[in-house]
């Protein structure tokens, strides 16, 4: 096991190598002219070239990307053009917000997502099964900045029952987690389904009520247990698609995390900032997608890793 770690973490390198290229590609590609930004618009030539001179935007780019990497590796992300803080900081105080809604969407999404997929497993072929699967595909098919607005007007505005946005009490985090969780909930949903499907007709199922064991015992430790190394493959995308999907969650509901810090970044042509939040959004995916990978094992007992 711990080769294998150590494997996996080597391999993130040449990964982490990559996002860290596109990444600064990308940013490179935004309209605008962050010096021009920073100066002002009334800001002479002048004075904007000295801007971009200490900002170090006039070298050539692969100069500029190679002082990038080194500066990251020596745990330096630059400074932030726009709050003149280290960008390390600024990350600091904003992601465990996005950390902390991410979980709670991730909560919303596994509770939902394969309570709705064991009925319907179960229920295959019946209204609980039709009801379930049209649910989720509602999910899927909603995006989110139309779904945070509907739940605004309706629990907020229309029924006074949560507030609209902001971040401090339980009640803020009810609406942002159902919004951002919704569609995982649908794809997991419907992944949970087709995976207790094909459990329920294996051979060993039929054995386990031979013995008479009661159904909800079948279905919780046998068969569901089986059906959840797929389902968990796809929870471990989906943490890092609710990562992403909390650029427009967090907008929608001005919580104080990485997506919005990301748009805030970007309209201020903030570019260490930008680089720095996108970076540690990746890194996160990565550790995830190696947690899910490791809690194979404990799914299925047969899995060894060499």
């Amino acid at each position: 096991m711990a080769h294998y770690i150590f494997r996996r973490l080597v391999l993130t390198v040449p990964v982490l190598l990559g996002v860290t290229f596109i990444i600064f590609a990308m940013v490179r590609l935004i309209p605008g002219d962050p010096a021009q930004v920073i100066a002002g618009e009334q800001a002479t030539r002048e004075t904007v070239e000295a801007v971009r001179k200490s900002l170090g935007l006039d070298q050539p780019i692969a100069v500029q990307y190679v002082r990038f990497l080194r500066d990251l590796l020596r745990g330096d992300m630059g400074t932030s053009t726009r709050s003149l803080r280290p960008v390390a900081r600024e990350l600091a105080d904003r992601f465990p917000h996005t950390i902390e809604l991410t979980l709670a969407a991730m909560l919303v999404a596994s509770v939902v997502g394969i309570g709705a997929g064991i009925i319907a497993a179960t229920r295959q072929n019946r209204w609980p099964d039709t009801l379930s699967m049209l649910l989720a595909l509602g999910g899927v098919s909603m995006p989110v900045f139309w779904l945070g607005l509907m739940l605004i007007l309706l629990f907020s505005v229309k029924l006074g029952w949560l507030p609209p946005v902001g971040r401090g009490s339980l009640a803020q985090l009810v609406l942002p987690a159902v919004t951002l969780g919704a569609a995982s909930a649908a794809i997991l949903a419907r992944m949970t389904r087709s995976g207790l499907l094909e459990v329920l007709r294996q051979e060993f199922m039929t054995t386990a009520r031979a013995k008479g064991l009661a159904e909800p015992l079948v279905i919780g430790k046998h068969a569901l247990k089986n059906a959840l190394i797929p389902v968990v493959t796809v929870m471990g995308l989906q943490f890092g698609t609710l990562l992403s999907g909390a650029v427009l969650t967090e907008t929608v509901f001005a919580w104080p995390g990485i997506g919005r810090l990301i748009v805030e970044a970007i309209l201020a042509r903030d570019y260490p900032v930008v680089q720095g939040a996108v970076l540690l959004t990746a890194l996160t995916f990565v550790f995830v997608n190696l947690v899910v990978d490791l809690l194979y094992s404990v799914l299925d007992p047969r899995i060894r890793y060499e």
